[in-house]
């Protein structure tokens, strides 16, 4: 009687059939070649592209940056004259990137929850006024808001010497919102530190009253305290520090005003049509996420005595934070994103002054490629980070 070796037989089979039958192997080859046509792909326009631009004496390469730039630039959170670099240039640009988005987002976060929230009141008005914005807002193209909120600071606002004084230093007119401010002293660098030691404090008090929380069962008003230490803290460094009160008032002198701090109409602009647009996206991914809980987890949480803020805290947001998050990294990610549009109304942003360091070195490939690796940063930026919170926020199963 012979007995026949199994596994050898089958090892035996699978070697003798021909490698593009194996669909492992044909998917590693496939695999392969997909990789080499890429390449060979990549070469031939690189390798064109720099044949084309050394046949017509363009220079290459990002050397330009150290090369002075001769342009002004309106706005800069950093101090930048025609005759510092391209590349400090760009640096304003960028800074002015980020901080047109950065307080847009959170302009627009707050809009968009208000609104949201709004949309689901059972008070008729209130619930049809949210509507009529959602509709209003979504349908009207972003780039004509912006050119609308333009208009609005050139065309309807008066001219510096007829501005709208609501407030004591206070001023609006065609040349942006100008209002005081404290003048420098040592004591606001004691308050800042203050208010950052404010802040860790509270991160591990919130740890601590969560944990005693769910020993005890006993609550801690959190944000109450949290308020008085964020107050209370930089507050007494202020009156320890001498309590300083001397302001930087802006005054009228000539055609415009002299001191306190200008936001310029381009960035108010810029900045009103981002979060109008973007918050009435906000607004409907927020209502689905709180739509998406189930009204019983709503009922059986005011059954037990939960307050209603306990329960819009406890059991609404963390179940629909889970629904609304992926959705609501698009939008902020298309907020960073359509910031590129400011060159419409001439604001400074990384685009505008990229185009103009691109009219004038001529190096186009470059400040593209700069343009498309500062948007790209923006957008990994933002969305690493909205999924680290997502990966924090969600429900741990037991």
């Amino acid at each position: 009687m012979q007995i026949k070796n199994t596994e050898t037989g089958e090892q035996g089979a699978q070697s003798a059939i021909p490698f593009w039958h194996d669909p492992v192997k044909r998917s590693i080859i496939y695999q392969i070649g997909v990789i080499l046509l890429v390449g060979l792909l990549g070469y031939y326009l690189i390798s064109n592209t720099l044949a084309n631009l050394e046949r017509q004496s363009i220079a290459t390469g990002f050397g330009f940056v150290e090369k002075e730039s001769s342009f002004e630039i309106g706005e800069s959170l950093i101090s930048y004259s025609a005759a510092d670099s391209y590349g400090r240039a760009l640096v304003v640009g960028v800074l002015n990137t980020l901080i047109v988005s950065f307080i847009g987002i959170i302009l627009t976060l707050f809009l968009g929850t208000l609104i949201g929230v709004a949309r689901l009141s059972t008070n008729w008005l209130v619930s049809r006024l949210a509507a009529v914005y959602i509709e209003v807002f979504q349908d009207i193209p972003i780039l004509l808001q912006l050119f609308f909120w333009y208009a609005f600071f050139y065309e309807i606002l008066p001219s510096p010497r007829q501005a709208i004084h609501p407030f004591t230093g206070i001023f609006l007119c065609n040349r942006g919102l100008i209002f005081g401010i404290p003048e420098y002293h040592p004591a606001f660098k004691i308050m800042g530190f203050a208010l950052i030691a404010g802040a860790g404090i509270i991160y591990f008090l919130r740890r601590w009253a969560r944990k005693r929380q769910n020993k005890t069962g006993k609550d801690f008003p959190v944000f109450k305290v949290s308020a008085g230490i964020l107050i209370g803290l930089p507050l007494l460094a202020w009156l320890t520090a001498g309590a300083p009160l001397a302001m930087n008032v802006p005054a009228l002198k000539g055609f415009n005003f002299k001191g306190g701090v200008s936001i310029t109409p381009e960035f108010t602009a810029l900045l009103l049509g981002l979060v109008f647009y973007t918050a009435a996206f906000v607004a409907e991914v927020v209502r689905a996420g709180i739509q998406s809980v189930s009204r019983g987890q709503t009922e059986a949480a005011m059954a037990i005595g939960l307050k209603p803020g306990q329960v819009l805290n406890l059991v609404i947001l963390p179940q629909a934070l889970r629904v609304i998050i992926p959705p609501l990294t698009s939008q902020l990610l298309n907020l960073t994103k359509n910031s590129s549009l400011a060159v419409a109304i001439g604001y400074p942003d990384f685009v505008s002054v990229a185009g103009t360091t691109i009219n004038q070195t001529g190096q186009a490939i470059e400040g593209v490629a700069l343009i498309m690796a500062v948007y790209l940063c923006f957008s990994l930026s933002t969305s690493a980070f909205m999924n680290w919170y997502n990966k924090k926020i969600k429900l741990v199963e037991r």
